[in-house]
């Protein structure tokens, strides 16, 4: 009896684990989206647009809080040249509410010249049906 009650568990826990899979498969493909929407605003050199993508209480870490000081830092990064972008998500965590990516990425000037090139954790949230950004943090290859 006890055999068979693990088995029955076991698939359970099978079918659970492919379901969120599933969910979370899903989930990526809307970040994703999300990822391309952010290069498509700093390619049209839209810090209004980048700002909107974060939370009004966002974090950038370690040092830049706030939509409005959000806004100013891809304010300067646009008037600077950098208005190139590549991001890839790598994997995703938790639910349709709140999501941790973690990614990839590359930022380059108007000419193509890379400035920076890493990896980052994005922690998103879902609000009134679109993902935001909360807390953004960038690690790059060249430290």
């Amino acid at each position: 009896i006890l055999l068979v009650f693990n088995l029955g568990c076991q698939e359970q826990t099978t079918e659970k684990d492919l379901e969120h899979k599933t969910e979370l498969s899903m989930l990526k493909k809307e970040i994703e989206q999300r990822l391309r929407d952010f290069e498509n605003h700093l390619r049209n050199r839209d810090s209004l647009a980048l700002g909107e993508m974060y939370m009004e209480n966002a974090e950038i870490m370690p040092a830049t809080a706030g939509r409005g000081d959000i806004i100013k830092v891809f304010g300067a990064m646009i008037k600077d040249s950098i208005i190139n972008s590549s991001f890839e998500t790598v994997e995703i965590w938790g639910n349709d509410q709140l999501l941790v990516e973690e990614g990839t990425g590359t930022w380059a000037h108007e000419n193509g010249k890379v400035v920076g090139k890493g990896r980052y954790l994005l922690v998103w949230q879902k609000v009134n049906g679109e993902w935001k950004i909360l807390r953004d943090t960038w690690f790059s290859d060249e430290e």
